[in-house]
């Protein structure tokens, strides 16, 4: 399927983050351990924080492993929050507006899943989009189509609960349609102040997701590690397998639960869909 990481914390360069970690996102592209394909090559993309409420994305359809741009911009943007995602499909086209992460507003949405058997319940799950947001829809992915209805369903003002309403919804279609194990995710979701995380899957056997642990504690472990010196004391990471080569560095996100990362802290919440 895919790989992603979201950043939030005091303003850091994105190669710090995307391109100089052992096991980082660019060599996740070519050497995943833990996702369901080794190479995740169909696409790629970046969105982050500046200066403005609103984010700026940038993505293509190339693997990210040899993408001279993507080099040249991470090292020189610097960022408090940003998303990467690196995309391997699950069946739609390999085209640019299918690749995360998915952007509304002020709001960045990226995935790691799917919607089973998405060709039989895609029209109906469509059809629930708020008709005001309908003609935002730009690609074709399943991954897009969580993002609106998640939207519709009230993710400015709640983002926990139009998640769960999200899901409760694509798992309610998905049975009327005999699908036994509708959803398989994990979001990714932000506002430029907070970002939030979900771990879910039907059939309670989610795709991995882990966050970053204390980085103070990691200093005192590891003092002459470059990576946390650079790192502030606020920083957290939510990734979809982990960075680096300290495993203290890392805790995996309970099946079933959440995170909210803001003002340097995670809160971890567990996570249940409500029915449509």
């Amino acid at each position: 399927m895919c790989r992603w990481l979201a950043y939030s914390g005091s303003p850091i360069m994105l190669e710090d983050i995307v391109y100089k970690p052992a096991h980082s996102l660019i060599d996740q592209s070519l050497h995943s351990k833990l996702g369901v394909e080794t190479t995740n090559g169909d696409g790629f993309g970046i969105g982050w924080y500046g200066h403005y409420d609103t984010p700026a994305i940038f993505r293509e359809i190339g693997p990210a492993w040899s993408n001279r741009n993507l080099r040249e911009l991470t090292t020189h943007i610097r960022s408090r929050m940003f998303f990467a995602h690196i995309r391997a499909s699950t069946g739609s086209a390999v085209q640019q507006t299918n690749c995360h992460p998915f952007r509304s507003g002020r709001w960045l949405w990226m995935h790691n899943g799917m919607i089973a058997g998405f060709s039989e319940v895609r029209r109906e799950l469509t059809l629930a989009v708020s008709p005001a947001l309908y003609s935002f829809i730009e690609g074709s992915t399943d991954s897009e189509l969580m993002f609106f209805l998640a939207l519709s369903l009230g993710l400015q003002d709640d983002p926990p609960r139009a998640v769960a309403r999200m899901v409760g919804l694509v798992e309610e279609v998905g049975r009327r349609h005999d699908i036994e194990h509708p959803v398989q995710l994990t979001v990714a979701v932000c506002n430029g102040e907070s970002m939030w995380a979900f771990r879910y899957s039907s059939e309670g056997r989610s795709r991995s997701l882990f966050r970053s642990t204390d980085i103070e504690g990691l200093r005192a472990l590891y003092p002459g590690n470059p990576t946390f010196r650079r790192t502030s004391d606020d920083a957290r990471l939510i990734v979809s397998e982990p960075l680096g080569g300290v495993p203290e560095a890392w805790s995996e996100v309970p099946e079933s639960s959440y995170v909210i990362a803001r003002h340097g802290r995670n809160e971890i919440h567990p996570f249940e869909p409500i029915a449509a």
